[in-house]
């Protein structure tokens, strides 16, 4: 049983890391951009690391990667060298390691006797957070590919593995061909590993692309890998039904993080 498995098993509730790009802003970092916060692991590494350890400060169980909007072909769209962007791949996860440590050693005994410690989170974030268009809520990818999304997704969960992630999370997925995607690489590919999934949703009892949630999560039920599901970057006000509908659909853990209730307009 891997820990994220024996956590669910054990605990009631399990507590996310918080918001990045939100909280770059409210330190006064500009955000704007197609990298959004991303950007600051080429500009001030030091600063992501900083709010991992204001996360786990604050009761957060399992720290996500700065990912979300970092993807090989979206750093090398930003200048890099593929070789370069691999890098800054690996940075996300020895920032999140070295974070971890901090927090882990400041706790006496007794403390870290009585604490969980922290799982590492390998971002995976949508197609859509690459195309930087707000299609995170539409789920509207064009004429892309299954193995087009595949082989999109392939090299950040490897890089994530490698660097000895806990589990991944797949978030703000809004696409149902993503979902398959998703699930047949962690069933062909990487069997060992163990994740959570979160989609956004625009209204009840369907995923941002319209797909029905009853053949998402069937999909997402034939992949074992699949601890957990949810939705997240979602309203607020859609919650509580999205939630019941799940609970009738699976039995799996339910994951949970509104935004803020906020409109996102895509072109401006």
């Amino acid at each position: 049983m891997g820990r994220l498995k024996e956590l669910l098993a054990s605990k009631q509730v399990l507590i996310l890391h918080g918001p990045l790009g939100t909280e770059l802003e409210e330190m006064g970092y500009d955000v704007s951009g197609k990298l959004w916060s991303a950007k600051y692991l080429l500009e001030k590494p030091a600063v992501i690391q900083e709010l991992h350890e204001i996360y786990l400060n604050h009761g957060s169980n399992i720290l996500t990667t700065s990912t979300y909007q970092a993807t090989i072909p979206g750093l090398e769209e930003a200048g890099l060298t593929s070789e370069q962007a691999v890098a800054i791949i690996r940075l996300t996860v020895q920032l999140a390691q070295q974070a971890r440590e901090q927090y882990w050693q400041k706790l006496d005994k007794a403390q870290q006797a009585a604490s969980i410690y922290p799982l590492i989170s390998g971002d995976v974030g949508p197609y859509a957070a690459y195309l930087a268009d707000g299609s995170e809520y539409t789920g509207q990818y064009g004429k892309v590919t299954l193995e087009a999304l595949k082989a999109f997704h392939r090299p950040r969960i490897q890089l994530f593995l490698e660097q000895g992630v806990d589990m991944l999370a797949l978030e703000t997925i809004p696409n149902f061909l993503e979902v398959q995607a998703l699930t047949a690489l962690l069933r062909e590919e990487f069997p060992q590993v163990e994740a959570y999934i979160s989609f956004t949703a625009q209204q009840f009892a369907q995923i941002s692309d319209g797909t029905p949630l009853k053949q998402v999560i069937a999909e997402v039920e034939a992949c074992p890998q699949i601890l957990a599901v949810g939705f997240n970057c979602t309203k607020p006000q859609l919650y509580d039904g999205l939630l019941t509908e799940l609970r009738k659909l699976t039995d799996k853990p339910l994951v949970t993080y509104p935004n803020s209730g906020e409109i996102y307009d895509g072109t401006t």
